[in-house]
């Protein structure tokens, strides 16, 4: 009959569009949208056999049309909590280097390093009257100032610089020591004596940041820059001899005048701004010959110009002739990138640069409060009679401090 006909004919579309609507469904609970929307899945994911139905467009226009399923809701995918680290900004990365470096002259050549003409140029000084010169200024530094004299301290500050040292163009003998000052500093004098304050080791963080430094002063001395300026000092105080002559004192004139240059000045600590750059260029150099990260040297001047932000004068007056900190930044950022082939390692820092530095700390902060003014003392009680004169046995011993027993009066009938 065909009325049994058709209502079989319908029963099955309607069975069919349930199996169409169950896959439409668990794809939008389950399913990303990319998949749902008829995308191949990439391989190796396990995809679900398309169900077998007859194609709607061959359907006769009197059957009913299936319903299509809803479109699956547009999720945004939660992100999952990882431990990794966050990703640093691109002003926090380290300095893109190049695996090869052609470098146009020797000043350039890391590798020749220890074979250079470093230091070459009009200067008066021999090297043995250099290392006599820097001796005379090292007696009056240790004249006026504390020295840490903490072997582990000592010992770790001096092996970190011999080790820069033997990779540079040093043609002296390094003497190196600790200073006990909070002043973020070191300098270097003529000669290789060489002074770290312990201010520097502590704001340091890494040990790449205090041999960064360390590299600086020793390319002062590699470049000579202390005879050099005296050498200049002197060029000029020859050129202004004879307009003293001529003048009203003569040769009395001349006598006061060598008199008044009798004082050895500190001078040698205050260089030009060309010498402050060549010390970082060649600091830079230096350091990473000795295998340290060239980036900590750009680390440590970021953090010294947020300090001199912060709170401005932080940084010394010795300072004033260096370049300015951003210059100093970008100029150490250019040279590492094009000079400086790259490393597969780095060393950055070690245990026993946190080992020292915690020990200094310690040594700094017990001399601060051995120092601190109006800190309570106790004295024996003989000490306080003595001073005052009074409340003590004259036959008794006064160096005796040792308590008397005495019995107690017997109060009962």
């Amino acid at each position: 009959m065909l009325i049994p006909s058709v209502f079989q004919r319908v029963l099955t579309v309607a069975v069919a569009g349930v199996f169409v609507l169950l896959p439409g469904s668990a794809m939008a609970q389950g399913q990303p949208a990319s998949q749902s929307s008829g995308q191949q899945q990439p391989a190796g994911q396990p995809t679900s056999q398309p169900q077998q139905t007859q194609d709607p467009s061959q359907w006769p226009s009197q059957w009913p049309q299936p319903t299509p399923p809803p479109p699956p809701p547009q999720t945004t995918p939660t992100p999952q909590a990882t431990s990794q680290p966050p990703q640093k900004t691109a002003a926090d990365q380290p300095v893109q280097q190049k695996d090869t470096v052609t470098p146009k002259n020797s000043k350039e050549d890391v590798d020749a390093i220890g074979n250079r003409g470093i230091g070459k140029g009009v200067n008066f000084y021999s090297l043995e009257r250099e290392i006599a010169l820097g001796k005379s200024l090292a007696q009056e530094v240790e004249r006026s100032s504390k020295l840490i004299d903490d072997p582990v301290v000592v010992e770790y500050v001096n092996r970190v610089g011999q080790n820069l040292v033997r990779n540079s163009d040093a043609r002296v003998p390094f003497t190196i020591k600790v200073i006990d000052s909070d002043v973020v500093n070191a300098f270097a004098l003529p000669g290789g004596f060489f002074y770290v304050n312990s201010g520097l080791i502590l704001r340091a963080q890494e040990e790449s940041e205090l041999a960064g430094v360390m590299a600086h002063e020793i390319s002062h001395v590699t470049a000579r820059h202390g005879t050099k300026q005296a050498t200049k000092g002197e060029l000029m105080q020859l050129a202004t001899i004879p307009l003293i002559l001529l003048g009203p004192g003569g040769w009395a004139g001349y006598g006061i005048y060598e008199a008044s240059q009798l004082a050895i000045p500190f001078s040698y600590l205050k260089f030009s701004r060309d010498a402050e750059r060549e010390a970082d260029y060649l600091g830079l150099q230096y350091m990473y010959k000795a295998g340290y990260d060239p980036n900590a040297y750009v680390t440590f001047f970021e953090r010294i110009q947020a300090d001199e932000k912060r709170q401005p004068g932080t940084i010394p007056k010795i300072f004033s002739t260096h370049p300015p900190t951003p210059e100093r930044i970008a100029n150490t950022q250019k040279e590492i990138a094009r000079i400086l082939p790259a490393k597969q390692e780095y060393i950055v820092t070690t245990s026993e640069f946190d080992t020292v530095k915690a020990r200094l700390r310690n040594i700094v902060f017990s001399r601060k409060v051995q120092a601190a003014p109006g800190k309570p003392t106790l004295r024996t009680k003989t000490e306080q009679a003595g001073k005052q004169g009074q409340g003590t046995d004259p036959n008794a011993n006064p160096d005796d401090d040792r308590p008397t027993l005495k019995r107690r009066p017997d109060t009962t009938p």
